[in-house]
């Protein structure tokens, strides 16, 4: 994996650039959409393509163990062939979903034991099967194994957590050395640098991280209950850390004010369930705001969904419809939602990059975080 840079705002860290994968190209600031078990949600992957335009989405190691299981994507020649997707894919390890989703789990230097939130029973990740499992599911990047601290853990909870991170990641590292690719493509790890809102932990991980030479860096740990201007700060303070010629990945992150400042700090690669869960709920994205698809005031609105949308869902169906589809219960509205959301989140990082390009992106992206963030 190689990665460019073609353009730096001289007014921020905001920068563009493209990272070489052997499935293709990926244009940055990118926005990834998260295909967890192997799909993206309500989303077919010719639209993903053609209509929304993703470049890489995202599996999880997690899920993916637990069904359909690491024999049967084996079998299948991994998860590229697996889902019919000749793209980029990113595995995140599965950590924070050890973290958020079981309800029994035990975090030793050894690795973690937790109970599958499936049917009960008990599993263990250790750095060493995690290498050996994301080596099988075939992602072009893959993320070492992390625990994610909760964001308002104390000082004691934050630093051991990190230590055990670190102590991951060396194992982790060793492990990837040690074993190839098993599909005839090359793969990257990236560290994922952790220590909740701590300066002196993010510090020290982000120091650890960047020894190991990796392909690129993520960003872990943030938007998990922290206040927001905390992120920001946690950003502003580990991306001068991160060598500026491998790509920053900020993790889980997330609203699109979120992302448009993240870029502007530096930040690379985004990923987030956001646009396709708000999406089944009834919440649009647009460049004029935020709707909810269920409010009455759209009941006789006939105007298409975001006249500045650039998905063909947005000029072909009209607000009344799509609130009608919702209200009926109707399993299309959610399609039509999430091909919108995630058309947009691609727009948005598209657009960013031609403002860092004409050399305008701060100015532009404090008019239209204001926007972006509007109840309509």
């Amino acid at each position: 994996m190689k990665f460019t840079i073609s353009a730096v705002d001289s007014a921020s860290s905001a920068r563009c650039g493209v990272i070489h994968t052997d499935h293709g190209d990926i244009h940055t600031p990118i926005f990834m959409p998260v295909g967890t078990v192997g799909s993206v949600k309500g989303v077919y992957h010719k639209e993903l393509k053609e209509d929304i335009g993703a470049e890489i989405i995202l599996g999880n190691t997690y899920h993916l163990y637990l069904r359909p299981g690491p024999d049967t994507l084996r079998k299948a020649g991994g998860l590229h062939r697996f889902e019919h997707w000749d793209r980029p894919i990113l595995t995140d390890s599965g950590g924070f979903q050890v973290f958020s989703l079981t309800p029994i789990r035990k975090l030793t230097p050894d690795g973690c034991t937790f109970a599958s939130h499936i049917d009960g029973s008990r599993h263990t990740f250790t750095p060493e099967n995690n290498v050996d499992t994301q080596r099988i599911i075939g992602a072009d990047i893959m993320m070492a194994l992390d625990e994610c601290c909760p964001g308002d853990a104390d000082f004691a909870y934050a630093k051991k957590s990190l230590k055990l991170t670190q102590g991951w990641l060396e194992r982790y590292a060793k492990r990837f050395a040690e074993t190839e690719p098993l599909y005839g493509y090359s793969q990257s790890f990236f560290p994922i640098i952790q220590g909740c809102v701590y300066p002196e932990l993010r510090k020290m991980a982000a120091e650890h991280a960047v020894g190991f030479d990796a392909d690129g860096y993520a960003i872990g740990g943030l938007a998990v209950g922290e206040p927001t201007e905390k992120m920001y700060e946690m950003l502003e303070l580990v991306c001068p850390l991160m060598p500026s010629d491998r790509p920053r990945y900020l993790m889980g992150v997330g609203t699109p004010a979120n992302i448009l400042e993240g870029i502007a700090r530096g930040v690379d690669m985004f990923d987030c369930v956001m646009p396709t869960r708000n999406a089944r709920n009834g919440m649009l994205f647009t460049w004029n705001g935020i709707m909810n698809m269920r409010n009455a005031k759209w009941a006789d609105d006939f105007s298409p969904l975001d006249p500045s949308g650039t998905s063909f869902v947005d000029s072909y169906y009209t607000k009344a419809y799509l609130r009608h589809l919702f209200i009926a219960g109707e399993m299309f509205a959610a399609m039509i939602a999430s091909e919108h959301n995630l058309a947009f989140y691609l727009d948005l990082v598209r657009t960013a990059r031609r403002h860092i390009q004409d050399g305008d992106f701060l100015s532009w992206k404090e008019a239209a975080v204001k926007k972006l963030t509007d109840r309509l």
